[in-house]
């Protein structure tokens, strides 16, 4: 969840337009972008480990949400699985029974075959009866019609065993999935920093019951800053994008201290002046809103005041 933190601006720099002389263009405050990071599991936090002011890493490890349902739901739902893959058949096995039989049919076949050639060949030496040859020829007849109705049968099984055990994996499909949620759910249960920042608050205490959505911690990227300032449609031709312009920060000795600053968004249409502004006249003025991007060294805060040079 992100949102600009930005504190209301006073305009001192819109007395320039009317002929008095000051040392600056335009004035505004500092703001950056703040994210909440929020819970993604809901359960009790077993270790939460931010600080206001720490400064964490991309991807650093934070703390963990109570993770033992789900694991018990995991462990479970693999059970599950294990139940049904064991209830499948192996085809091999069942099917073993039908290869046997081909095998011993195939053997009485061929030996039925060499005994019809050995008949034909005594037939036409005249030492045989063409009823020898008859009654070999019904028994070859007999032996291809067996081994016709096993290998069927072996077929059949067969296709019978590859649809249960399809049905059985298809059954499988739906707990794997539920696998998938818990995983991720598992995953999300790890809270890790999602970008480099600054703890501004933390909203949680290890121990506490949280919930998905519930915010954690406020986190933002404290390095760069960015000065909302506004100016007048007199200054408005004079800035442009990216141009370079020196921001002035009052400093503890009364003087200036000064930050270099690009101009990185104008407004593309006008606004009255903030009613922070307390006079009529003044709330009466349009104006831009500029936003200029400042490195910071560490002294510039959200909020802080600070005047443009353009």
């Amino acid at each position: 969840m992100k949102r600009i933190f930005t504190i209301a601006v006073i305009i001192a720099g819109l007395a320039s337009c009317k002929g008095n002389k000051t040392s600056y263009d335009a004035s505004g405050n500092f703001e950056t972008t703040e994210t909440i990071i929020s819970a993604e599991a809901n359960g009790t936090l077993k270790s939460f480990n931010v600080t206001e002011g720490d400064v964490l890493r991309a991807g650093q490890y934070i703390g963990y949400i109570d993770t033992v349902q789900l694991h018990l739901k995991k462990i479970q739902l693999e059970s599950q699985i294990r139940s049904l893959l064991n209830r499948s058949s192996d085809i091999a096995t069942q099917t073993g029974a039908y290869s046997k039989q081909v095998a011993v049919t195939k053997a009485t076949l061929d030996n039925l075959l060499h005994e019809k050639k050995r008949i034909e060949n005594l037939l036409k030496a005249d030492a045989a009866t063409p009823k020898q040859l008859d009654d070999i020829n019904a028994q070859v007849d007999v032996a291809q019609k067996q081994l016709a109705v096993i290998n069927s049968q072996e077929a059949a099984q067969e296709s019978a065993l590859i649809t249960q055990n399809r049905g059985l994996a298809g059954d499988t499909g739906p707990l794997k999935v539920q696998i998938d949620q818990v995983n991720d759910q598992l995953k999300r249960s790890v809270i890790i920093n999602p970008f480099e920042g600054t703890v501004l608050t933390s909203y949680a205490e290890e121990n506490e019951v949280t919930a998905t959505g519930k915010p954690l911690y406020k986190i933002a990227d404290l390095s760069t800053m960015t000065l909302r300032a506004y100016i007048t449609g007199s200054q408005l031709p004079a800035v442009k994008l990216n141009q370079q312009v020196k921001v002035l920060i009052d400093d503890a000795g009364g003087k200036y201290k000064e930050y270099p600053g690009v101009i990185e968004w104008i407004s593309n249409k006008a606004e009255f002046t903030p009613k922070t502004i307390q006079t009529k006249d003044e709330r009466a003025n349009l104006v831009y809103a500029v936003k200029i991007r400042v490195k910071n060294d560490g002294y510039i805060k959200i909020g802080m005041y600070a005047d443009v040079k353009f």
